[in-house]
């Protein structure tokens, strides 16, 4: 992890050194370990430096080699394929930076030098013989990289929003359409931020800037018609097992102790205890654990399954008491890492665990993150079963989910009959027909009454909700494809590395490699759910890796009922709020709703709806932003706010 910036002045005007040494010091927090600036005329490039694996301790950046200079957060996972293949055989193996091998990257394959690539990376190069800057992001967006573009005049780029905002005249408008996307919990759009002229280079997508235009490029996609048949379950758990340890394998190279979240969760757990199989005993410590706990509320509480990960090995485990944390300041003591509202309810827990990972002298984390979308719970191939007609399997499938969860099968078995089994396999047309004689009249949009209904006619919300309505999944294989690219997948990552990188830690996401993405998609909806048991692949491929009570769960912790609890015990917070809210909110939302929200919350405690709750915290988080926004536009150095 690291923190890049760049200016590209596509008027031929030079650039100025000040203005990359204040962009590069608003990203000192990403890179404690130095800071470089390149300037070459009307282009420069700036670099802020944390050491993480072994080899970046070798690294200057911005690295010029001839006419290319690079900038780059970055780490390759692919190495031992690279490095014969890009000429560098002969060389010590522990010589050769990442760094090094992106630029041959570009050298021998010039713009698929992406394609070529494996790990987590946003680097910019810019190539003085085509005179032109190109930009490249990781396949789920791991590593953040944002531009600013003022066509004929100006193109910028940074780590973070606040990086491009503290240069002189940089416009601070909001995007009231983002803010009507984030309340809706909408994130379909993968370009847009909070600022207006302000975007994401989009994840798996790359950028050639020259002084004459802008093109935006894609260089990989998910495949949803790949098919990966084997002949076994435990063909399919071999394979999964092989591409799992190589994921996290691959992230275990550091020259500083490693840390690993560990909730207790198949996905953590997994980590934990295959990390733990491939430890080198060489390196004289231990993988260190981090776990929250809650002692006054057992619903979230997952002690009993942290402990039985850690009775496997020798780890240094450390715990976060979540039921002791406040909500409400965390989320002022987040904002001014995000640089954006957040979706994020359980923040105040990754707060606390960066700052004690931090203390312990840890650099690189490993998580968990995104391992229910990658591995897919596979509940869609239930819908799949009743199309295709398969009544006993579904009968079969239905009836093992409810005795996990104490149900009666059978309401679920008609209703899937009838929705999934006979009403989609009648023709549209007779369906249309069949609705008109009953007098049935296609339901009316309707907005949430908790937006101001001016803010939704201006921003055309009713529009664009249709516009990105998601059409009908016909298999667990396209609703899982549907899920990968989802826009929260890298609005998720972006999350997570800037409020990891404010404790100076690079967050490695063994999810995230492409290799099992691709796998985890291709393999059959059997293999995803089995006689009741989801994500059954992970459960059958970790045998004798996870503890059984690990590998055969079928619960877990509510960490709502604790989040819940956290806003009660700060209800005079809460109340304050209420009154004092920033008066730019009115705009967007509509005060008397929130109100009465507000006051069903209090009133019905810990029986409140959770997804009630959420919506209220994302439009309390958006009224600090919106008075942490206001309050902080002067004093980023010129930048004209526009409200």
């Amino acid at each position: 992890m690291s923190g890049i910036a760049g200016i590209y002045c596509l008027d031929g005007q030079s650039v100025q050194h000040s203005d990359l040494a204040r962009m590069t010091d608003v990203l000192s927090h990403r890179g404690p370990d130095g800071a470089e600036i390149w300037c070459g005329g009307s282009v420069g490039l700036g670099h802020r430096m944390l050491w993480t694996t072994p080899e970046s301790l070798l690294e200057k950046l911005p690295l010029v080699k001839g006419n290319l200079t690079l900038t780059a957060d970055a780490r390759i996972d692919n190495r031992e394929e690279l490095i014969p293949a890009l000429g560098f055989a002969n060389y010590p193996v522990d010589k050769v930076t990442d760094s090094d091998l992106i630029l041959a990257a570009y050298e021998k394959w010039g713009e698929q030098c992406p394609e070529k690539l494996l790990g987590d990376f946003a680097f910019v190069i810019w190539d003085g013989r085509n005179q032109q800057l190109f930009c490249a992001r990781d396949h789920f967006g791991v590593k953040p990289l944002y531009y600013y573009h003022q066509p004929g005049k100006l193109f910028a780029f940074a780590s973070e929003i606040k990086a491009l905002l503290s240069l002189p005249g940089m416009p601070c408008q909001i995007n009231e359409v983002r803010i009507a996307d984030y309340l809706l919990q909408r994130y379909e759009d993968k370009a847009s931020t909070f600022y207006q002229h302000i975007y994401r280079c989009v994840p798996a997508h790359s950028l050639r800037v020259t002084a004459e235009q802008l093109s935006l490029r894609a260089y990989w996609r998910l495949d949803p018609h790949r098919e990966l048949r084997l002949s076994s379950d435990e063909e399919y758990a071999a394979a999964y097992r092989e591409i799992f340890t190589e994921a996290v394998r691959c992230r275990l190279r550091s020259a500083f102790p490693i840390g690993s979240m560990l909730s207790g969760g198949l996905d953590s757990s997994s980590i934990v205890c295959t990390a733990h199989s491939l430890w080198d005993v060489t390196r004289g410590d231990s993988l260190k654990t981090f776990s929250a706990i809650f002692d006054t509320v057992p619903e979230s509480d997952e002690r009993f399954y942290i402990q039985t990960v850690l009775e496997q090995g020798n780890f240094e485990s450390h715990y976060i008491h979540g039921d002791q944390l406040s909500f409400l300041d965390s989320i002022t003591l987040t904002l001014p890492w995000q640089d954006e509202p957040f979706d994020a309810p359980n923040s105040l827990i990754n707060l606390e665990t960066w700052r004690i990972a931090q203390q312990q002298g840890v650099r690189v984390l490993l998580d968990g993150l995104m391992g229910d979308n990658v591995i897919s719970h596979g509940y869609a191939y239930l819908n799949e079963l009743a199309r295709t007609g398969q009544w006993l399997t579904l009968a079969t499938e239905i009836r093992a989910l409810a005795k996990q969860r104490n149900r009666s099968p059978w309401a679920p078995i008609r209703r899937f009959i009838w929705n999934d089994g006979v009403k989609s396999n009648i023709p549209p047309a007779l369906r249309q027909r069949w609705r008109q004689l009953r007098g049935y009249q296609e339901p009316v949009w309707k907005p949430d009454p908790l937006l101001n209904p001016e803010f939704t006619r201006q921003v055309g919300l009713k529009e664009r909700v249709q516009e990105f309505a998601a059409g009908e999944w016909r298999t667990e294989r396209e609703n899982h494809h549907q899920e990968l690219n989802s826009g929260f997948v890298p609005l998720s990552m972006e999350m997570f590395n800037k409020g990891v990188s404010a404790y100076a830690i690079e967050a490695r996401l063994p999810f995230t490699d492409r290799r099992l993405v691709e796998f985890c998609l291709a393999v059959p909806a059997n293999q995803k759910l089995h006689r009741g048991w989801s994500r059954v692949i992970a459960r059958r491929a970790m045998e004798n890796c996870l503890p059984k009570a690990i590998q055969w769960r079928h619960d877990k912790g509510d960490l709502g009922v604790n989040l819940i609890r956290r806003i009660l015990t700060e209800q005079s917070k809460f109340e304050e709020f209420m009154q004092n809210y920033p008066a730019e909110l009115e705009a967007y939302i509509d005060i008397s709703t929130l109100r009465k929200i507000s006051q069903q919350f209090l009133a019905q405690g810990e029986h409140y709806q959770p997804g009630k709750i959420h919506q209220l915290l994302l439009v309390i988080t958006l009224a600090h932003w919106l008075r942490y926004v206001k309050s902080s536009a002067g004093l980023v150095h010129e930048a004209v706010f526009l409200s």
